[in-house]
Order: C-alpha cells, then sequence, then structure tokens
C-alpha cells in the first residue's frame, strides 16, 4: 500500500471539498469576482489575507479597476494576515508561494516562494498582528507578461512545540522552484489549519 504524504492528503481532499461561493461582490464600482469551483475549494479555514481598499482577497481575482493589479504588484507592501480561530497558547508558520512559475501551464519553477515567517504567536495571528521570525521576505506578486493568472497561495500551520525552522543555505539562495512539500515534511508541520489564494495577472494586461 502507497502511503502519501500529509500535504499531499490535504491537497486531495481540498480538491474534493466543495465551498459555497457568491458571485460578483462589488465595492467602489469595482466588481470583485470570487474564484470559480476549482480554485475556490483551496479556501478553508476562514483565514484572511487583507491589502488596503481592496480589503480581504481571500478566494478572489484581484481586479483590473482603480490599477489595483498594479497596486498589488508594485506599491502596496505584505497584507494583513489575521486567522480568528489561531490558537493564543501556540504558534504558527506562514508560507506564501506562486504554484504557477512562470506560467500555470508550465510551472516549472514551483513553488516560487513570496514569504515565510515561523514562531508566530497565536495571539498575534488571531488579531492580524504578524510578527515572527521571517525567513523569506514578503515579495510582491508580479506575474510576468503574458503568462496568465497565477494563483497566490496562503497556507498557515502550526508549528510544533520547540520545533526550530529554518531554510538551508540553499534554499535561502533562491526563491524559485522551491520543494515546499519537503520543507513541511522536514519539520514535521502536517496538514495546514487554514488556507486560501487569490488570482492576479500582469496588470498591463
Amino acid at each position: 500500500m502507497v502511503r502519501m504524504k500529509p500535504l499531499v492528503t490535504y491537497f486531495l481532499a481540498v480538491g474534493l471539498t466543495a465551498v459555497a461561493v457568491q458571485e460578483g461582490v462589488s465595492a467602489q464600482m469595482c466588481t470583485f469576482d470570487l474564484l470559480d469551483k476549482k480554485d475556490s475549494q483551496f479556501c478553508r479555514g476562514k483565514l484572511e489575507i487583507i491589502y488596503p481598499e481592496l480589503g480581504d482577497v481571500g478566494c478572489t481575482y484581484i481586479p483590473a479597476c482603480n490599477q489595483y493589479r498594479k497596486l498589488i504588484s508594485n506599491e502596496w507592501k505584505s497584507p494583513t494576515v489575521r486567522y480568528r480561530k489561531a490558537n493564543e497558547n501556540k504558534e504558527y508558520v506562514l508560507i506564501m508561494v506562486d504554484p504557477d512559475a512562470p506560467s500555470r501551464a508550465t510551472p516549472k519553477y514551483r513553488f516560487w516562494r513570496h514569504w515565510l515567517v515561523s514562531n508566530i504567536k497565536g495571539a498575534d495571528l488571531k488579531n492580524g498582528n504578524l510578527q515572527g521570525n521571517v525567513l523569506s521576505d514578503y515579495l510582491r506578486p508580479t506575474p510576468p507578461p503574458k503568462s496568465g493568472f497565477h494563483r497566490y497561495q496562503f497556507l498557515i500551520f502550526e508549528q510544533p512545540a520547540h520545533q526550530t525552522i529554518a531554510l538551508s543555505l540553499e534554499e535561502s539562495a533562491s526563491p524559485g522552484s522551491w520543494e515546499m512539500e519537503s520543507f513541511v515534511e522536514k519539520f514535521e508541520l502536517g496538514v495546514p489549519v487554514a488556507s486560501t489564494q487569490f488570482l492576479t495577472r500582469n496588470f498591463k494586461e
């Protein structure tokens, strides 16, 4: 019998879990389209990803209006990350990746690491006051021209007690082609307690 890795099992489970979505949530003359059924299944646990003006972008397409795609790629700093169900007595790890580098059709550089923070106190995560040990600085979403929509995925893991999380020298050298599943397995992070994603594309298109 083949034994699957916990993270692989998680992603398979996500693919089988239906998530109810509403069509076309509007604000400030923009239409914020929610992800289709397939992509929305990644969104679990009510993890909030909050950017200026946009609010919580979890499970949505970033709209082209008001130059939002340009702002998220060129100007805005890291979003507020809030997980209201966080246990105040535990610590967490945040991972942000692009699995579609350089494109969803040919993702030969997946997972492109955009943000990695360990030792996040549950109370801080619960209140959206993200502090911890930054292992990879936040990289803005910058899909290459003519590469279509990219998924930007956020995953929250419970950090095992007394576990020291670190990147290897090889991992630190480049954010591209990161073996995220091996990293998760190495530090016994298990499956995410919450996950979400948004989709955006190059703002010039």
